[in-house]
């Protein structure tokens, strides 16, 4: 039975001359609907529409603007819904779990939807506690909201929203904040309500890995049209038809990356990792089982290095770090990894001098950090971009924001425009300079973001997450960018969740677990050496082939071993 109908929908924001899709529509001329029960998954570039789309279903949460078209729920026209009906029988998850936390404690955030339907004490108590239950958070039921790691916060407002019991859930984007084994945990957690309780699940992500198998159906987003929607399997041949060099291309599943890169004839297009690997096996050899990769060298000057460090946000609290020791050299870039809560921001916003360590030593430039003199160290010198990109901007638009850099790095007025106009074009933010910051969506955030710490010309990069919230293809570019950088001899320091990214770019990586650093090593022998904090091509290819990290390398061993066929 149809569920969810959107007809011919467009939208476009007020005052908008130019946006992503043509004549200033963000939505254009956009229909499809979904089935009772269907796991929906909506994917496509940063910018193409997805959150003003989920919003756009979901009443309460709909942006101003102008809107054409019809949205029907139930077969009832949207504006004919009862406002116990949108708000209760439409649920949505927000990309950032802080943003839809508005109460103390875990139990309190559970009933509060409750409350707010007028339900009774002792129904309220029942659902909480089935809710509770149902999601493991009973032995943190009691606590602190404000305690939680990221991924419990967002498992949190998943049972908040489903303790209303709603008939579709939207989710954007719920695990672009989480790290890979809560992130999966928390799909896991999708995959069960569809399938048991058989509820409607409408959901956009930029990780697509682990979604595209447990989707019914994938809908193809593109400035703000639709390119097609069909099973996942299909999805990726009816793309390709339809555009062999779309960047999307690059944001499928490993296995049907691998596969669309080798162009087998006769063979099914594996979707999950489980298939990638029985493809790979039995296709290709494995006469030749790695690839022949120089040494990285790096004998740079030290960037930054840490000793010893301790710190605690309360003077009776708990250490956060403990003896944390790390360095950062010029020319190279070293990512952290690790759970929610562990440490890992904090330990940037210490070596920014944001946060004091209570022990220890830190030097950047072969100078100690308290040394420094009013903005001495960020002009030309240390640059940070926090988890959360809104909270570097200040003013109406980007390019306002950007201007606040000129006086304080004393650019003309022409090499500042010139500056901007070169960042912006590879970063691919033009349009997005006149724009109000908060209106732009999360990965447009984080390329502004970027775009205006870059303008400070750091000799050293703190990047907490900066791949959250962007497509494959700007994480490619992204990705360039930092490796021109790094052949500047800029020595970056990166906290991420994207295992992908961390492996293609990184000279060290390693694992922040229990207030320090532990395994300090390449990415081929950090990543090839761990089972969970590991890539999907890995997973796929580790079997076959040696120190494989990346879907390239999967493809290239493949090509040079050659078929099992033809060799037979």
């Amino acid at each position: 039975m149809e569920l969810l109908k959107v007809e011919n929908l467009s939208f476009s924001y007020p005052k908008q001359e130019k946006d992503t899709a043509p004549a200033g529509k963000v939505i254009e001329d956009l229909s499809f609907s979904v089935e009772s029960g269907e796991f929906i998954v909506i994917c496509g570039a940063s910018g193409c529409g997805k959150t003003t789309l989920l919003r756009l279903l979901k009443r309460e949460l709909s942006p101003h603007g102008i809107k054409t078209g019809e949205i029907l729920f139930g077969g009832k026209r949207q504006e004919e819904l009862t406002d116990r009906e949108a708000a209760c029988q439409i649920g949505f998850v927000l990309q950032n779990p802080e943003n839809q936390i508005v109460t103390d404690k875990v139990w309190h955030e559970l009933a509060f939807g409750l409350e707010n339907m007028g339900m009774t004490s002792s129904e309220i108590r029942r659902k909480v506690a089935e809710m509770a239950c149902y999601f493991g958070i009973d032995d943190w039921f009691r606590h602190k909201t404000s305690d939680l790691s990221g991924g419990q916060k967002q498992l949190v407002n998943l049972a908040s929203v489903m303790a209303m019991d709603p008939k579709l859930l939207i989710l954007d984007e719920p695990t672009s904040q989480l790290d890979p084994i809560a992130a999966s945990t928390f799909i896991n957690t999708l995959y069960k309500l569809n399938r048991e309780l058989g509820l409607t699940i409408i959901l956009t992500e930029h990780r697509l890995e682990e979604v595209f198998p447990i989707a019914d159906r994938v809908l193809i987003m593109d400035k703000g049209r639709k390119l097609c929607m069909a099973e996942p399997r299909e999805a990726g041949g009816l793309l390709r038809r339809q555009a062999p060099d779309h960047r999307m291309l690059q944001g499928f599943p490993s296995a049907m990356r691998i596969y669309q890169g080798l162009d087998p004839e006769e063979e099914v297009c594996p979707v999950t990792v489980r298939e990638g690997r029985d493809f790979v096996e039995r296709k290709y050899d494995n006469r030749i089982r790695s690839l022949n990769r120089p040494e990285a060298e790096n004998d740079g000057k030290i960037a930054m290095r840490m000793k010893d460090i301790c710190f605690r946000y309360e003077k009776n609290g708990d250490d956060i770090l403990q003896n944390v020791h790390l360095t950062v050299r010029h020319g190279e870039m070293v990512s952290l990894l690790g759970g929610n809560g562990a440490g890992k921001s904090t330990l940037l916003q210490v070596i920014a001098g944001i946060l004091h360590p209570y022990r220890g030593k830190i030097e950047v430039f072969g100078k100690r950090i308290e040394r420094f003199r009013d903005s001495e160290l960020y002009v030309r010198g240390l640059a940070f971009l926090p988890q959360n990109p809104q909270s570097v901007f200040l003013k109406m638009t980007v390019l306002e924001d950007y201007e606040e850099i000129r006086p304080v790095m004393g650019y003309s007025k022409e090499e500042f425009d010139r500056k901007v106009r070169e960042i912006a074009a590879f970063l691919e933010i033009e349009d997005l300079l006149q724009r109000h910051p908060y209106d732009l969506s999360g990965g447009e955030q984080q390329k502004a973001a970027i775009g205006k710490i870059l303008l400070r010309e750091p000799r050293f990069l703190l990047l907490d997450e900066p791949t959250k919230g962007i497509d494959a293809w700007t994480k490619k570019r992204f990705g360039e960018l930092l490796q021109k950088l790094k052949a500047r001899g800029i020595g970056i320091l990166m906290v991420t969740h994207d295992v992908e990214f961390a492996a293609a770019y990184s000279n060290r990586c390693g694992l922040f677990f229990d207030h320090e650093v532990l395994a300090m090593e390449t990415p081929e022998t950090f990543f090839c050496s761990n089972n969970y904090y590991t890539t999907a091509a890995n997973r796929i290819a580790r079997r076959q082939y040696d120190g494989v990290l990346l879907v390239e390398d999967v493809i290239e061993l493949c090509r040079q071993n050659g078929s099992r066929q033809v060799r037979e």
